[in-house]
């Protein structure tokens, strides 16, 4: 090693060495696509909870830690109703397909995301009586082929 030179200039890294090991095309082809897929379904996921954090310009407005991490916490906990709200739903409407008899391709099924919120009403108040259904159900699912209801 040469005065100044630290270890890190002259030998490359563990996970540089491993990585060397593997053959070139996996190292462009299916490990590649893997590492995409996670950065986009996490993308996706920052999208959302800029989208239900339109409140205030997107800004945490408490003055304190423990209001800051208060107005996160609850920040991932609607963004993850949402998901879950949006997994029931697309799994009932999968259930709904395979039951009408269309065919439904493994291979779509996994390009599918909960990770949307364009049919979800973001602004405003929301109030959830327990009565409005029973415990365990669904609301029933809309007919794509019936005329669309006016905005309320």
């Amino acid at each position: 090693m040469r005065p100044g030179q630290s270890s890190f200039d002259t030998y490359p890294s563990l996970t540089c060495r491993a990585y060397s090991k593997f053959p070139r095309e996996n190292q462009q082809g299916a490990y590649r696509r893997g590492i995409l897929s996670a950065l986009n379904h996490g993308e996706t996921r920052n999208k959302l909870a800029r989208k239900v954090f339109h409140g205030q310009k997107g800004e945490l407005r408490q003055r304190y830690r423990e209001g800051q991490e208060d107005q996160l916490g609850a920040l991932g906990l609607v963004v993850n109703i949402i998901v879950l709200w949006n997994t029931r739903y697309m799994e009932a409407a999968l259930d709904h397909l395979r039951a009408t008899g269309f065919d439904v391709r493994d291979e779509d099924v996994q390009r599918l995301t909960p990770l949307i919120w364009e049919h979800i009403e973001l602004h405003g108040r929301y109030a959830f009586p327990e009565d409005q259904l029973p415990a365990g159900t669904l609301r029933p699912l809309r007919d794509p082929t019936a005329p669309d209801e006016p905005d309320l």
